[in-house]
């Protein structure tokens, strides 16, 4: 009887997940048609969505700000009280890593010397107080393709 009990509440907390849209995961791909909040370009981070800032007309190196959002898949904030977290910038033949320390309700911020490249890829790490670190990959100034732009009219 109780395995029968156990069976039971498995299959109903697999279908309570599998029908819960806040469980279901976001690619890439539908992150970039969605219009983030802030300007930047989102991805998910395990639990989270991260949603990526940084200079976007930097034509030389040099010191730029970048700014990380926090965000459940809701979209509700996160806070970042206690976060740390690096942002690794790949851009041609540099990569250069920035610090990122809480600032403001829900983000965190960080500088490092970059160019406004369109190849740029980011790798951010944040770990939140008492979780392990999650991680998403950003290529933050790639336009996202627009489903129309291929009709021809």
């Amino acid at each position: 009887m109780k395995n029968l009990q156990t069976l039971i509440l498995a299959a109903a907390a697999t279908t309570f997940m599998l029908a819960s849209p806040l469980l279901l995961a976001h690619s890439d791909d539908y992150l970039d048609t969605q219009k983030a909040p802030n300007g930047g370009q989102l991805r998910m981070a395990g639990a989270y969505h991260f949603e990526l800032v940084v200079a976007k007309d930097s034509k030389a190196a040099k010191d730029n700000a970048l700014v990380v959002h926090l965000t459940d898949h809701a979209g509700a904030k996160i806070s970042s009280a206690g976060a740390t977290g690096t942002a690794t910038l790949l851009a041609g033949k540099s990569k250069v890593t920035a610090t990122l320390v809480p600032d403001g309700e829900n983000r965190l911020k960080g500088s490092a010397k970059y160019a406004s490249m369109p190849d740029m890829k980011v790798v951010v790490s944040i770990a939140l107080p008492g979780k392990s670190a999650e991680q998403a990959r950003f290529t933050p100034l790639v336009v996202a393709k627009d489903e129309h732009m291929d009709h021809k009219h």
